[in-house]
Formats: C-alpha cells, structure tokens, sequence
C-alpha cells in the first residue's frame, strides 16, 4: 500500500471512499474553470482527464465523503444513525491535503465531496464549505470540484460554496414526498427543492448580468433518484425528472438502482435491476435531446416496457404515422424515428440537401438499419415488414441481443454507445 498522508490513516480513507460509492450523480464534464499563475490544477475541458467504469460513470475525481456518522435514519442508507457500521470523519484539512496529493501524482483531476449529515446540516455544510475555501484560496486549487449540498443548511452558507465549486447536487433520492415520510422522515420535499430553486435562481441572475469571475456553480446542478426503493412507477419518475429540467435546467438527473444493501421491512428484499434503470435513462435522454414529452413515453402509473427501448415502444403505439420518407421527413419526425439518434437525424437533413440518400448512404452513416428499416422509405422504397407481428418480433430480437452484451465505454459498436448515452 502506497502511503495516503502523514495526517491520514489508509482505514479511514477506505471507509469514506467506500461510504460515497452510492451517490452516482456526479460527472467530471461542464467547467471551463482554467488555470491561474502560481495555481495547480485545471478544470477547464482539456484539463480534466476523463475516465470511465464500464458502466459509463466518471472515476477520473477523487469521491469521497468528509463523515459516514450521520444523525438522520434514512432507511435505504449504509450509513444511517442505526447501521453497525465503521465510522470516520476527516477535517478540511485532511481533504485539502489529500486532493492536493493524489492530484501531483496524477491520480486524480477533481474532486466530488459528499457527507452524512453529522452534528447539525448548519455545522456539516460550514465545514465542507471551509474545505473548498481552503483548496481554492490557500491551496490556490482551480481542479473540477462537486459537492454535495446539505438539506435543511443555512442558505447563505450554500450559496457561498456555490461561488467556490463548479457543481452541486441535492438528491432528491425519493420520488414523492408520501416516500420521503415513509423511508427518509427528517428529509422533505422542501428541503430539497428550495435549494435547488435558489440555486437555479442565483445561476440565471448570473447569467443575465454576465457574471464572468466567481460565478454561481459554472457546471450547474444534478440530482440523483433510488428507483425501486419505493413503489413509484416509472411514469411518475420521469414526470418529476421533466419538471426538474424545466423547471431548474439541472444537468442530468442520475437514477440508481436500489439494492438491498440493507435490511429494513420498509424496503423490498430484491433489487430493481440494472435493465429498468437502463430503460429510465433512455426515457430521459428522449426527454432531453428527442422532443418528446413524457405523456407519449410512458403514463403515470405504468412503468417502461422492458422488451423494447423508450422509443420503438412509442413507434410500434404509432404505427400508424409510418413510414416516412428519409428525403423530405423533417428533422422533428427523423428523430422519432427507431435507428436514427440525434447526431444521425442531423447528418441526414444535411447531406440529404446535396442528393437523395438511398439505404446504402444510411447504412454508411452507420443508422441501425433493422430498426429504423420498418419506419421509412428511401426514394419511395420500403423494405421493412408490413405485418405488425413481424416488426414487434424483429425489434424485440435487436434489443434482446443489445442488453445481454457486456458494455463498456470503449466499445467501437455503435450499440454499446447508445447504451451508456442513452441515445436511441
């Protein structure tokens, strides 16, 4: 084992390493922070070196908590008051000392800080605050940092780190607030929302005046769901998602998906799966980059077909509106479209303005033609199936042999892309 610090034990930065794995809603893109004379690090795009876990998630910060000893009971929480857990809290300090160490030996280029709420919210947010005053005015840090807000803390303390960080995130864990009483009763929707929402406000202001040094969270905000925690159907998960991206701009919302890393007989003893979180994510991306609403994706109390993606679920209730001739369709209607992401829609609707694209020009942009196939002529010439049955079957065949393949980041198979972006 390589030596952490001389102020550092290895035991607690296993324990807090390993207390922040949960929080998934963290992402090292977004800041264009930049260096200064006499500084260290660079948070700007070319200063932070992405890497990534199979799965698609961003490892290249340093994530880590400041406590595990929380005073709330959250039921789904390893680190709730009444887990028989190992405890560790590090000082500003500590985590100041330890950023600034693995950054000059090139392990990390950021740094994501959570916490349990320890002593008081007011004393645990002060205290993280005092930590990225520290890496940015004493240690002269300019790295990516995100941190994790504190609900129910002082308001001008939160907005005081949000001049110092490029991200923040309240997770709103729970999708109603009928759950948050059930499983996390010292947490409430206000609790969560207000500061996101004064957030949001102060982010805008910003905007507006050109704010250009010490601006509110340049990276803005995310937030994070556990699906399958509690009975919420997919429908109502992704109403609350859309009102968050319309009505806060957050840049993401994470979804994890609940396991049963604790025992409670509030939870359910199985966990949601990977598949269903999956298919949220594609739903989202729909939402974000598709023009859909989430009326025509998925009803409120019925959660995501499995069988099929987001899309061709809605393609196959709306067969009727095709197919669609890939040389005059607009670009709204090309991105409905089962087969054509977002950036291929795009290139159809530019290279289309020079000749008249056949499948064989489709094929090269590399549209996954045994979907798209069933919803579209070229040149008037239609060679999908006309039997519903057969489309269904052929749809569901794609995405069976897509979900059961191992995928990682750096795959070259546009498939394992679409999975980790969630483009469809």
């Amino acid at each position: 084992m390589f030596k952490v610090s001389a102020m550092i034990e290895e035991d607690k930065l296993e324990i807090l390493t390993e207390s922040a794995k949960y929080d998934v809603s963290c992402s090292s893109s977004g800041s264009r922070r930049a260096n200064r004379p006499g500084g260290i690090g660079n948070g700007s795009g070319s200063g932070i070196c992405h890497s990534f876990t199979p799965d698609g998630r961003c490892i290249s910060l340093l994530k880590i908590l400041m406590s595990n000893e929380c005073i709330y009971d959250c039921e789904y929480c390893p680190n709730r008051r009444s887990a028989d857990v190992r405890r560790a809290r590090l000082t500003p300090d500590e985590i100041c000392e330890l950023v600034i160490s693995f950054y000059k030996r090139n392990y990390i280029e950021g740094l994501f800080l959570s916490s349990a709420v320890f002593e008081s919210p007011d004393k645990t947010m002060e205290l993280l605050t005092q930590t990225v005053l520290k890496l940015r005015k004493v240690y002269n840090f300019n790295g990516y940092i995100h941190l994790k807000g504190i609900p129910h803390a002082d308001g001008a303390t939160v907005m005081k780190a949000a001049r110092l960080v490029d991200r923040m995130s309240y997770n709103v864990e729970l999708p109603s607030e009928k759950s948050l009483k059930l499983l996390a009763p010292q947490k409430t929707k206000q609790s969560l929302l207000l500061p996101m929402k004064s957030l949001y406000n102060a982010i805008e202001y910003d905007k507006q005046n050109k704010v250009r040094r010490g601006r509110v969270l340049p990276a803005g905000q995310t937030t994070q769901m556990i699906i399958g925690a509690s009975p919420e159907k997919d429908g109502q998960i992704l109403k609350l998602t859309e009102a968050l991206y319309r009505n806060m701009s957050l840049k993401r919302v994470y979804y994890s998906s609940y396991s049963p890393v604790v025992k409670s007989d509030k939870l359910p003893s199985v966990g949601a799966g990977l598949l269903r979180e999956h298919r949220l994510y594609q739903a989202d991306w729909l939402i974000r980059f598709y023009g859909f609403d989430v009326d025509e994706i998925c009803g409120e109390d019925e959660n995501l077909p499995q069988e099929y993606d987001p899309k061709c679920a809605w393609a196959l209730r709306n067969m009727h509106l095709f197919p669609v001739e890939i040389n005059t369709a607009p670009l709204e209607t090309l991105l409905r479209v089962p087969g054509i992401g977002a950036k291929s829609a795009y290139k159809i609707t530019e290279a289309r303005r020079f000749c008249a694209l056949d499948f064989d020009n489709l094929a090269k942009m590399r549209i996954v033609l045994k979907r798209a196939k069933h919803f579209i002529t070229c040149k008037g010439k239609f060679y999908g199936s006309d039997s519903f049955a057969q489309v269904k079957t052929s749809l569901l065949l794609a995405g069976s042999s897509e979900v059961s393949e191992q995928l990682t980041m750096f795959s070259d198979t546009p498939t394992a892309l679409s999975a980790l972006t969630g483009e469809v």
